[in-house]
């Protein structure tokens, strides 16, 4: 005979509320009394079959990161963070998470397929910065369960956890209008991802906003990355290319590379040209000035996927569902 919750509480010196709320997985407990109570109770060889807590057992949870282009993912802070919250919460469930990455160019989907059925994979959280759309249907017919991660397709039936590019675009943009009354000029990354679209949009939508037309917008198509941003810039200074007085860039990357052209011929940030970034990357925190940008949450986004992917796992419904993770504005010395 088993072990009763009564008498577990009994031998941790526990109310039997505190070992429910542990055993079924539910706010009120801390992580460190949830993980005492669950050790002793597999200890005790107590009957987990009523529980979901314990489904998670079962299988791993995979990490798909998926790499069309290395212009985005090679930046790999960014993605570690994510993958940080994703571990944090499958410990704290009392699942493995196995990260794997699947290149488009050079990986076979199909041996990538055979291996997810074979090792009784759980569910999948899908990296999908660079993803395209008929790549995911292709992960959801495998019949896991699956959370896309940094995306979302209108046409795709997956629950997608991802930033608010919108409105961090639109908050970015905003505080320039309004801290230096001035239209706001667009660094744009010359690799188009579906993150940047979005950030396009919130750019124009705030410049409508303030009366401005979006066509006296000074557009430049940068590349996404320190190294190419700033190479692009200095050809574009040298070609004496209209500079605006500040700039909404469509992540740290290029604004840190653009800012690195403009320090190169002498053009002075912030007194001459103000910029913003987006993502918040610990390189902005270091270069100077240091750079003003779009903070993302992303380790919270990487809990929110597998606290999602966790309930698709213990309680199918027929219904996906879209969150987006909203983000702020970090003022620093570049704009």
């Amino acid at each position: 005979m088993t072990i009763t919750e009564k008498e577990l509480a009994k031998q941790l010196g526990l109310s039997p509320a505190a070992v429910s709320m542990a055993l079924n997985n539910k706010p009120g407990v801390s992580t460190e009394t949830r993980s005492r109570v669950v050790r002793a109770a597999e200890a005790a060889g107590y009957d987990f079959s009523k529980h979901s807590i314990r489904k998670t057992h079962q299988g791993e949870i995979y990490c798909i990161v998926y790499r069309a282009n290395n212009a985005i993912l090679n930046y790999s802070p960014i993605f570690t963070e994510l993958t940080d919250g994703m571990e944090q919460e499958c410990r704290k469930n009392h699942c493995h998470l196995r990260t794997q990455q699947l290149y488009e160019q050079t990986d076979d989907f199909s041996r990538l397929a055979e291996e997810l059925r074979g090792s009784g994979c759980a569910g999948i959280v899908l990296l999908g910065t660079e993803i395209s759309a008929e790549v995911c249907r292709k992960f959801l017919r495998l019949k896991i369960p699956v959370v896309l991660l940094d995306s979302c397709f209108e046409d795709v039936d997956c629950s997608s956890i991802l930033i608010n590019n919108s409105q961090g675009a639109y908050l970015a943009a905003n505080y320039l209008i309004n801290k230096y009354h001035s239209q706001p000029g667009h660094l744009k990354s010359s690799y188009s991802i579906q993150n940047f679209f979005e950030r396009d949009v919130g750019f124009k939508r705030a410049v409508r906003e303030h009366g401005m037309s979006v066509s006296n917008s000074v557009v430049h198509e940068l590349s996404p990355t320190i190294e190419g941003a700033m190479s692009d810039m200095l050809d574009l200074i040298d070609s004496r290319a209209m500079l605006a007085d500040c700039y909404f860039a469509d992540n740290d990357l290029i604004a840190i590379g653009a800012i690195k052209a403009f320090q190169a011929r002498n053009i002075r940030i912030p007194e001459d040209i103000r910029i913003i970034g987006f993502d918040n990357i610990r390189e902005g925190q270091i270069i100077e000035p240091s750079l003003s940008t779009v903070d993302i949450p992303r380790l919270f986004m990487g809990q929110t996927a597998i606290r999602q992917l966790i309930r698709q796992i213990d309680y199918p419904v027929p219904h996906t569902v879209k969150t987006e993770i909203s983000t702020g504005i970090v003022s620093r010395g570049s704009a």
